[in-house]
């Protein structure tokens, strides 16, 4: 190993005391073998950064490859049309059998509202709630009978259920 006297002095000055000339031949070594640890490591890491992109370029171009329709060696390839901004419309006239058409009515159909029709008015207050022996009288014709099935609730009910059809 070859040292300059100037570095030489450097280290001497740094450690500040002599050393030996073997741990200096050591420290050397040691220290030479990181570099060139280190330089391997940024060369592997630009070799591999490398492939990447080598292998994202071919996936993409491979992609390309199969979003494109294969073309057949019998057809030509079409040249693509522009979209356009519209879209035709070709339209043709209905059938004389689906038109739907109006006729006059004749006169004999014609009704005309008069003002001869009675107008009824209701009063309020003139009625009067009926007990039960008032209803019972009003169908007395026909055999019924009054079921009561809670405090405020009655129900009419007919022997014959036929009699109650009269009533509706």
């Amino acid at each position: 190993m070859n040292l300059r006297p100037e570095n030489k002095r450097l280290l001497d000055d740094v450690l500040s005391e002599p050393m030996a000339e073997d741990f200096r031949r050591a420290m050397f070594e040691k220290t030479l073998r990181l570099v060139r640890r280190r330089r391997r490591w940024r060369q592997t890491q630009s070799v591999a950064a490398l492939l990447v992109v080598l292998g994202l370029v071919t996936l993409l171009i491979r992609q390309q490859d199969f979003t494109q329709p294969p073309v057949s060696p019998a057809r030509a390839p079409v040249a693509s049309s522009t979209e356009s901004s519209y879209k035709l419309v070709r339209t043709q006239p209905l059938p004389a059998s689906a038109i739907v058409r109006t006729h006059p009515l004749p006169a004999a159909r014609f009704l005309a509202s008069s003002n001869a029709a009675n107008v009824l008015h209701t009063t309020t207050g003139s009625y009067h709630l009926i007990n039960d022996d008032e209803l019972l009288a009003l169908v007395a014709p026909y055999p019924a009978a009054l079921v009561r099935t809670g405090p405020h609730t009655e129900e009419l009910v007919f022997a014959n259920p036929k009699d109650q059809d009269n009533f509706h």
